[in-house]
């Protein structure tokens, strides 16, 4: 019964979850609204805030693959029943996140001129706002690290709403005074506010102890190999394209793309909550048997049909959406098609990477980072412009799915060999 009330719980969790991040999402295009008319009267800034918002999660890179890593760990032991090792766990994870931080900090300091200056952010005061931004993400990714691996996914959904209006609500008059992209990507940083929340439940947490475990083991640091790999398969894969963009796209080229990639980008992004709860549940020990494995696949199957119904929704409806961005040009429009078949294959390679990641299959998650290095370098090699870029991007990203699913199944097959009749 305790299992079954268990996997009931994960798939209500999980639309629950993404139920409210699909609000928080409205919160975000309505954003992209309002700057993007605000934006309007100078070319190329629009495609630049974006751009150097992703140039941002970019720099915050480190801390993701700690945060993974982390994630995966608490989750294991979360109802393992040994309170004692739980809670000098989490003092030890305390511990290498807040290291990490230091860390990040520190190289990203160091690193924002140099990595401003390849991908071309053309301004002192807009590399300067990137960083405090990135400062801020950093710290914050630190507070609510440990939430995710305790389950808090209704907390962190709340969290995540109000800062999306937080940033609404500051860069709404911001922009209409001074609209350039340094007020819009400032808007970034109010928005981490919210996140002071979790100091009031400090108390859920589980009680301290003197006994630190630290969570240094040989699972740990290969996890933490894994982690890296998807990460950077992540960012790759679902932000490279904007990077190269902001290298070599022409000013009124990158709203362009940046309107119709934002779009794009929603597919994957509107059921990606449903990635956050199979990830927590697939770490779990408990969480590797068939009944479980069931509700699982259900999750994913869910997933996969919400990014097919939403590209199609997308595609019959590009005119409509761009001009709510109030971008609705002819280049656009030619655009949305071949990036809503990418974003599909990307959102599955996602999920596939996710599940590997979870289920701690190394060569799976080594081969989803190489192949987002991989696209990615074929991107830059290729895609000088917005027409060739768009001509390599699906097909790039179908073949590496191709490569990624093939791989997944002949583990699924090894670790769960089909019942004998």
């Amino acid at each position: 019964m305790i299992k079954n009330s268990r996997m009931d719980g994960l798939l209500q969790s999980g639309i629950l979850f993404t139920v409210i991040s699909s609000v928080t999402n409205l919160v975000f295009y309505l954003f992209q609204m309002v700057i993007s008319r605000q934006l309007s009267q100078a070319p190329g800034e629009f495609g630049l805030m974006n751009n150097t918002i992703t140039f941002i999660g970019f720099l915050g890179l480190p801390l993701t693959i700690a945060t993974q890593a982390v994630t995966h760990y608490v989750a294991r032991f979360h109802f393992s029943g040994d309170d004692a090792r739980l809670n000098g766990l989490l003092a030890g994870c305390r511990r290498f996140l807040f290291h990490i931080t230091l860390a990040g900090s520190v190289g990203a300091i160091i690193l924002v001129k140099p990595l401003g200056d390849f991908f071309h952010i053309p301004r002192t005061a807009l590399t300067l706002v990137a960083l405090a931004c990135v400062l801020g993400n950093l710290w914050c990714c630190y507070l609510t690290a440990l939430c995710q691996g305790l389950g808090w996914f209704k907390r962190l959904a709340l969290i995540g709403l109000l800062a999306a209006m937080a940033r609404l609500l500051f860069a709404w008059p911001a922009t209409l005074i001074w609209p350039v992209a340094e007020w819009a990507v400032l808007a970034s940083v109010v928005m981490l506010l919210p996140n002071l929340i979790l100091l009031f439940w400090h108390n859920d947490f589980p009680r301290e102890t003197k006994a630190v475990v630290s969570p240094w083991t040989s699972e740990f640091v290969r996890f933490l190999i894994v982690s890296a790999a998807c990460a950077v398969g992540s960012i790759f894969f679902s932000q490279g394209d904007t990077l190269v963009a902001q290298r070599y796209f022409s000013e009124t080229g990158r709203d362009a793309y940046s309107a119709a990639e934002k779009l794009a980008v929603a597919l994957p992004a509107a059921v990606g909550p449903l990635l956050a709860v199979l990830f927590t549940h697939r770490s779990r020990r408990e969480h590797h048997h068939e009944e479980a494995l069931g509700e699982q696949l259900k999750l994913l199957v869910l997933y996969a049909a919400g990014l097919v119904f939403g590209a199609v929704c997308l595609y019959l409806l590009r005119g409509f959406f761009l001009q709510l961005l109030h971008r609705n040009t002819p280049e656009a429009v030619a655009m949305m098609g071949r990036l809503a078949v990418t974003m599909i294959f990307v959102g599955l390679l996602q999920a596939f990477a996710i599940w590997s990641l979870a289920s701690r299959w190394l060569n799976i998650s080594l081969l989803y980072g190489g192949l987002g290095v991989a696209y990615w370098l074929a991107l830059l090699a290729f895609g000088k412009d917005a027409t060739s870029m768009l001509q390599v991007m699906p097909v790039a990203a179908g073949a590496a799915f191709a490569i990624l699913f093939t791989g997944w199944i002949v583990l699924m097959r090894r670790h769960h060999p089909p019942a004998q009749s």
